[in-house]
Parts: structure tokens; C-alpha cells; sequence
């Protein structure tokens, strides 16, 4: 099958380890290893934040202080000191690049990590290295709503049956199957370059810079 564009999820994918991001975070600050981690994605208050933070339902700063009241910290500029060790994931940058050079569409779907007063996208150019940017916050939908995929198909030109969708929450890729998306659960990124050169037929893990 022809596949026309692959869609690339940001954290943990186009970027190194959140998990590993977290980890660091919890040692600078003196907590225990996982403290962080747990209070994103375990506590269900800590859970419920985010998810209002990537629909666009709360700002950043008020994430900032809840998560913050959880952890017993200073909520200054949170996330911006959360992500400070989070950097390009060099292989799968390099393989988006063949991806587009060889003709074929990327487009980038995440779910939002606020925007203001820190911009974790910014420095990342995504508006330049792909062809289409999809931010929860942005359209008031966040993973796995199966609108938001639908949304990113529609700005791509695409069908559900011409794309790849990449992540590496296991939880955001079945609604991209339903709609016929090829999927990949992203836990390594030689195994995930390997998969999509098996699913597009092309040369990518030596594509250079």
C-alpha cells in the first residue's frame, strides 16, 4: 500500500525520553526519583490538570501552581524546569526529514504542554519541518479524542488508509486504527525507524542530517 504521510506525536518521540525528562526533574528538585511522574500521571488530581491543560481548559501558570501544590514546590516556570533536559530524538528527526525529502507528507499531533509563559515547541521549528502541526490546546481537542485525529487527516489531504501515526502512549493509537491509520507504539527508536522503513519501504535509519 501507498502510504502518503506519516503523523509524528512530539514528546517522547520527535524528542528524547519524557519518563527520563521527569526522572531529572524529581532529582533536582530533591524528590524522590518518580515523584514527578506520579504526580502527572498517577494522582488523579495531577491527572485531571493535565488533561485541562492540553484541551486549552487552563493556563499553563495555574498548571504550574497545581501541580506544584502537589509536590510540596515552587511553581515558578514549572514546566519550562520540568522539560529542561528533554532534547531532539536524532534518529527520529533525521527519519521525518527523509520522510518529506523522499515526497511524502509528516505532520506533527500532540497534546499540548501549555504554551505560555513557556513555549516548549518553540525552539523546535516543527511550523518548518512539517508539513502540518496539530496542538491540543489549539483546537480544544486532546488524544485520544478521535476527532483530533480526523482533524490532522483532514489538514494533511489525507485518508485514514494513506497514513502512519506514531506515539508512545499505547492509549492514543487505537482511535487512529479505527479511522485506518497504520500505527506504530514508539519504545525504542531504532525499533521505530525500523518499523516505519518496513511499513513506507524506504531508507531511513542512515538518512543523515
Amino acid at each position: 500500500m501507498s502510504r502518503k504521510a506519516v503523523i509524528f506525536d512530539f514528546g517522547g518521540v520527535l524528542t528524547t525520553s519524557l519518563d527520563d525528562c521527569a526522572r531529572a526533574f524529581s532529582k533536582e528538585c530533591g524528590l524522590p526519583d518518580d515523584a514527578y511522574l506520579h504526580a502527572i500521571s498517577v494522582n488523579p488530581d495531577g491527572r485531571r490538570l493535565y488533561a485541562e491543560l492540553e484541551r486549552g481548559d487552563i493556563t499553563q501558570e495555574t498548571w504550574n501552581s497545581g501541580i506544584a501544590a502537589l509536590l510540596g514546590i515552587d511553581g515558578t516556570d514549572l514546566m519550562r524546569r520540568a522539560l529542561a533536559t528533554l532534547q531532539p530524538e536524532p534518529l527520529l528527526v533525521k527519519a521525518a526529514r527523509a520522510i518529506r525529502r523522499a515526497g511524502l507528507k509528516t505532520a506533527v499531533l500532540s497534546n499540548s504542554m501549555g504554551m505560555s509563559p513557556f513555549n516548549p515547541y518553540e525552539p523546535w521549528g516543527l511550523e518548518e519541518a512539517h508539513d502540518v502541526v496539530v496542538l491540543s490546546e489549539q483546537v480544544r481537542l486532546r488524544k485520544p479524542d478521535p476527532h483530533i485525529y480526523q482533524l490532522a487527516l483532514d489538514r494533511l489531504g489525507c485518508h485514514g488508509q494513506d497514513c502512519i501515526f506514531v506515539d508512545d502512549i499505547a492509549t492514543n493509537l487505537p482511535p487512529a486504527h479505527a479511522l485506518g491509520i497504520a500505527t506504530i507504539h514508539a519504545t525504542h527508536p531504532t525499533l521505530t525507524v525500523q518499523r516505519l522503513q518496513d511499513l513506507l519501504g524506504l531508507p531511513l535509519s542512515a538518512s543523515g542530517s
